[in-house]
């Protein structure tokens, strides 16, 4: 992983084949015992954590709030991945800015003004990204591409984290693929972040696929059948199967 100066985690540029990052998702975790949750999370060496706000119009629900989000960034040093499915999203941007994210990203969808948001995010020192629902195709981020710092593609439709009724979608290995292509042939070399149903089953595809970040949800790291320990190492290990794919490919 690239550092800065200070000796700070960067995560500016695409990782290398080494360094797919786990980004745990904040709302599969026990909500009433969030610190705890991250404690652990530190101690299985994930690398980043990652926070979904969602305000109950763009999706069904509403996990945390601005404040929860804002005490557990004293309690920990990990970076701050927030995913923002919102209607107003300069609203949020302004309100989790001064809490201290590392990296921020908003859907196309519900976005009036991409280039304002993109913008604003930038201003502050966070990465900004945008974030794709599953149908919504690559074109959508033509005239922005060069103003981003990483590309989520949502693999499920935003809804109930821990919810069964939600497949991954049967084209999510190829627009994964069509979006590394997308990004390499405009000169792009951002990460790739896939987000939904990304289980253990699934991880060598997509990472294979060209996937550097993965969150880790119910089917994965939060897997009931392992401990949190367990499934860290069970998605080390698909991880490792997807880089092997990856270099068969290349070679």
């Amino acid at each position: 992983m690239p550092t800065s100066e200070s000796g700070k985690r960067t995560l500016r540029k695409r990782p290398t084949p080494r360094d797919v990052l786990i980004a745990p998702s904040l709302i599969c975790a026990d909500l009433c015992n969030l610190e705890r949750a991250i404690q652990e999370f530190e101690a299985v060496g994930v690398d980043l954590l990652h926070v979904d706000v969602i305000d109950a119009q763009f999706s069904p629900c509403m996990p945390i709030g601005i404040e929860t989000v804002a005490q557990l960034r004293r309690k920990t040093k990990l970076p701050f991945d927030v995913h923002l499915m919102v209607k107003d999203n300069e609203f949020f941007v302004r309100e989790f800015t001064p809490i201290g994210a590392q990296r921020l990203c908003f859907h196309v969808e519900s976005a009036f003004h991409i280039d304002r948001i993109l913008n604003l995010i930038r201003e502050q020192g966070i990465l900004a990204g945008v974030a794709l629902m599953p149908a919504t195709p690559l074109c959508a981020l033509d005239y922005i591409v060069e103003q981003l710092d990483f590309v989520t593609l949502s693999l499920i439709s935003p809804g109930f984290a821990n919810s069964k009724s939600g497949a991954q979608v049967p084209y999510a290995v190829r627009k994964v693929a069509d979006c590394r292509r997308y990004l390499d042939e405009r000169g792009r070399a951002i990460p790739i972040q896939v987000d939904g149903r990304v289980s253990f089953a699934t991880i060598p595809g997509l990472v294979a696929a060209g996937a550097d970040i993965l969150v880790a949800g119910s089917t994965s790291l939060f897997d009931k059948s392992g401990s949190l320990a367990q499934n860290a190492a069970k998605m080390r290990d698909a991880i490792q199967r997807g880089l092997e794919m990856r270099r068969e490919k290349h070679d």
